[in-house]
């Protein structure tokens, strides 16, 4: 016989400590009779629990897996200790630790009125109760019956079960858990309970009210559509595409506030409580974030396993992991207009201090084919290929691309074939839909264990139907039953046969993520490759839309380095460069004979750069308004070098917003016959100052002499405050290591000391762009580099244009990850 739950509330206090829980304490209190309530509940194993006002006490179930709206499914409900009336009103946090530890949200409440005729006092005693709700979510009528005990079995385990009305939804069981996850009161999420906005605190000792409200924090940005890949036949070519691995798991978009994190599906879902591991390590995150990555479980030989996921959501305990691989807002500023390439930077730094889970999903910048074939003989599936200087659409496009090593996609299951060798099914129906109709689409056989097979049937039964819901061949009828188009399987197969039906299809998981109707047919697009010309160089350029003319002339004599040469270099380089030169004032050094011969300095322009170079105007010194010149993406850097363009040289601000720079730089310029050596030593001192202000710094070879220290700023501040920092920094230091250092910019003040130039930080002023290249011999280029390099380069002219595939594969690496991204202010001093 099943152990007899008491009446009263002396369980309740028996079991809590009120000096550590701010839970109510439990007494009797009057109240209306006839309330409920449903409390989501974050303790050991999430549930929710369900509590009817009976006899001045809310009798109480546990009920696991929350709900259901379907009325052919009973949901487990175990029978707890009868809970005060003012529990009614608690939300908040238990303490770890103490009984029922964990977070606590009213996800529901309201009126319950009782079968008519029969009294619940009663009927609760016999094992069986029958009610009608009218609650803020829950409604119409419901029964709960007790299940008969087991010997030694503690507690009492209900059913909890949705009578067939009008409110019942048999297509869409699970509506409620998963669409309502935010508390009926406050409006927020676990997470945001879990991390202390509006908490629940002890403030009892005869107060009346007897707790006390903190105010809520930062909240997480809301879900946005994600950007989805376009499935093609061929790795892309071309130097503007990076290339990440395929994940094997569950896409998430994960929203961080302050220590509080929500996670969303790709179709908006709070998936917060099946992800909470994650979820809790990216709580600690900055603030106002939305990062895009995928959800995995990781099995013993370290790779993603989609299988291994989906049992780990059901009660498993393979290690989960969450592979970043964009950011959408940071820290509240939406940065989707950004470049691909230039939110992965920022995402890297972003997560420098992460915890696990939370991991960076790094990307390569060459060698995609052979990322994707070393990818499939490992087993994987496939690589997903980025227009490194594109920004984010929350759409399907085709500047993301997903080439896949075996097919593999989702398909609605339609129906089932009978075993006669064992329980279940010995296959399933499968379909797609081609506009607005379903397909037919054959049957899969394998990939089904035990567990699956029982699963899939639990989950079957209600959707059964007399007849298909579309045209099936008359030779798969036999032996089959047919189910409604709403559960979604993901199938491998090696190709689609002339009829449209799989060929060695192999079922791999269900997908509770994609609803039944955005199942379609999969095919991939063809890729045509770059077209390429006799002149490599003349095709580069033209594989971003510009004709350079002249390819073959000589613009570096001495190293015979040519035009085409140039633009080819430009054109491999575009996606790095692109992140900090794009939309910024830039002005330039043409030398359309060659470097040898005659150059000019040029910032404005009256229209001959062409469309592709674009125009801001500017109120200069004297009042008088000028257009500048800028550049948005790779054909406006190669409709300059086509006019004769060598080096870029760019504003410390972009040109919105133009009056607030985006970074700080000190070029280090050394005297005549100062060693490399000296600069490198002087660069590492500036750093340390630079950093014992807070700021924290890059470093870049210009590709002369010298090396610029580079610090990002928030673009909070404006120009005076950012030049007058600039100065009075420069000066002091100068004053305080006079051997070292001096900001006079008199060359006769420079013997044997390095020329701190600040001057690069005043509003028109102007420093060499990363990956820009340099009129001098050699045909050197700015290249940035890492603090824990420096110390053993030789010279600040070590890379040049013929250096491009070192160049793109060192700006792809986990060395550079996060170049010159930092969120940081303009010190005070």
């Amino acid at each position: 016989m099943a152990r007899k739950v008491p009446l009263d509330i002396a369980t309740y206090n028996k079991k809590r400590d009120f000096k550590r829980t701010a839970e109510p304490k439990g007494r009797k209190i009057k109240g209306k009779g006839d309330s409920f309530v449903v409390q989501k509940h974050d303790a050991s194993r999430l549930h929710w629990d369900f509590r009817l006002e009976m006899d001045g006490v809310l009798k109480s179930w546990a009920v696991p897996k929350g709900p259901s709206l379907d009325p052919g499914t009973n949901r487990l409900a175990m029978r707890t200790e009868d809970h005060p009336l003012d529990y009614a009103e608690f939300e908040g946090t238990i303490p770890q630790g103490e009984y029922g530890g964990g977070t606590v949200m009213l996800w529901d409440r309201g009126r319950w009125i009782p079968e008519p005729g029969k009294d619940p006092r009663k009927t609760i005693e016999e094992g069986h109760l029958h009610f009608a709700l009218e609650g803020e979510r829950m409604h119409g009528d419901w029964v709960m019956f007790r299940l008969k005990g087991k010997p030694g079995e503690k507690g009492e385990a209900w059913m909890l079960k949705k009578v067939t009305d009008d409110d019942a939804r048999p297509d869409e069981g699970d509506a409620l858990v998963e669409q309502c996850v935010t508390s009926v009161t406050t409006g927020r999420s676990m997470a945001e309970i879990a991390a202390g906005a509006d908490v629940w605190k002890s403030n009892r000792g005869g107060k009346k009210g007897g707790a006390t409200k903190r105010k809520a924090g930062t909240k997480p940005p809301a879900f946005r559509k994600p950007q989805l890949a376009t499935l093609v036949d061929a790795v892309p070519t071309g130097s503007d595409w990076l290339f990440e691995y395929k994940y094997d798991g569950y896409r998430l978009l994960i929203a961080t506030g302050d220590g509080a994190a929500t996670a969303w599906t790709r179709n908006g879902k709070d998936w917060t409580d099946k992800f909470r591991s994650i979820a809790k390590a990216a709580a600690d995150l900055p603030a106002g974030c939305l990062i895009d990555g995928e959800a995995v479980a990781l099995g013993k030989d370290g790779k993603p396993n989609f299988q291994l996921l989906q049992s780990t959501l059901k009660g498993g305990d393979a290690d989960l992991a969450f592979y970043a691989f964009d950011l959408l807002v940071d820290r509240g500023e939406d940065i989707t207009k950004l470049s691909n390439l230039e939110r992965k930077e920022r995402l890297a730094a972003l997560l420098k201090t992460a915890k696990a889970p939370i991991l960076y999903g790094d990307h390569v910048l060459t060698k995609g084919e052979a990322l994707f074939d070393a990818i499939c003989k490992e087993g994987g599936e496939g690589i997903i290929a980025k227009k490194a200087s594109a920004t984010y659409r929350g759409e399907r496009a085709r500047n993301w691309l997903k080439v896949k090593c075996i097919q593999r996609q989702e398909f609605v299951i339609v129906g089932w074939q009978a075993s006669d060798k064992r329980r279940g099914f010995r296959s399933l129906h499968l379909a797609v839909r081609e506009g607005r109709k379903l397909t037919y689409a054959g049957k899969v056989g394998t990939g089904f264990n035990a567990a699956l097979i029982e699963d899939l049937s639990e989950r079957m039964r209600p959707l059964s139907v007399d007849e298909p819901v579309l045209d099936v061949p008359r030779t798969a009828r036999r032996c089959s039953h047919w189910i409604k188009p709403r559960l979604v399987g993901e199938v491998a197969f090696t190709e689609f046969t002339d009829e449209g039906v799989l060929r060695h299809p192999s079922f791999i998981a269900l997908r509770d993520d994609k609803p039944a109707k955005d199942v379609v047919r999969e095919k991939a697009e063809h890729l045509p490759r770059a077209r390429r010309s006799s002149k490599k160089a003349a095709a580069m350029a033209e594989t971003v839309g510009i004709r350079i003319s002249n390819p073959d002339r000589v613009i570096f004599p001495g190293d015979d380095l040519t035009k085409g040469q140039l633009a080819d270099y430009y054109a491999a380089v575009q996606a790095p460069m692109l992140v900090t030169t794009a939309n910024r004032p830039i002005s330039l050094i043409r030398c359309p004979q060659g470097r040898a011969k005659h150059c000019f300095f040029q910032k404005h322009d009256s229209g001959s750069m062409g469309d592709d170079v674009h125009h801001v105007p500017v109120k200069e010194s004297d009042g008088e308004v000028a257009d500048y010149l800028y550049v948005k993406d790779a054909k406006g850097i190669l409709a300059c070098v086509q006019m004769g363009t060598i080096e870029f040289h760019g504003w410390g601000s972009r040109v919105d917003p133009l009056e607030r720079p985006d970074r700080l730089v000190f070029d280090l310029d050394p005297d005549e016959g100062l060693g490399f050596d000296k600069v490198k030593v002087a660069a590492l001192r500036l750093r340390a100052l630079l950093a014992d202000l807070g700021l924290v710094t890059f470093p870049m070879l210009t590709g002369g002499k010298g090396i610029h220290v580079i610090a990002p700023l928030d673009g909070k501040a404006e120009w005076p405050a950012v030049k007058s920092f600039a100065e009075r920094f420069s000066r002091a230091i100068a004053e305080a290591e006079p051997d070292m250092f001096t900001a006079n910019i008199r060359k006769a003040q420079r013997k044997g000391r390095i020329f701190l130039d600040w001057l690069r930080n005043q509003r028109g002023a102007t420093a060499v762009m990363p990956y820009s290249a340099r009129v001098r011999e050699g045909a050197p280029v700015a290249a940035p580099i890492d603090w824990s390099e420096l110390e053993k380069l030789k010279a600040a002219n070590l890379y040049s244009i013929r250096d491009a595939d070192e160049l793109l594969e060192r700006a792809g690496s986990k060395l550079l990850s996060g170049w010159c991204v930092a969120d940081q202010s303009l010190p005070d001093a």
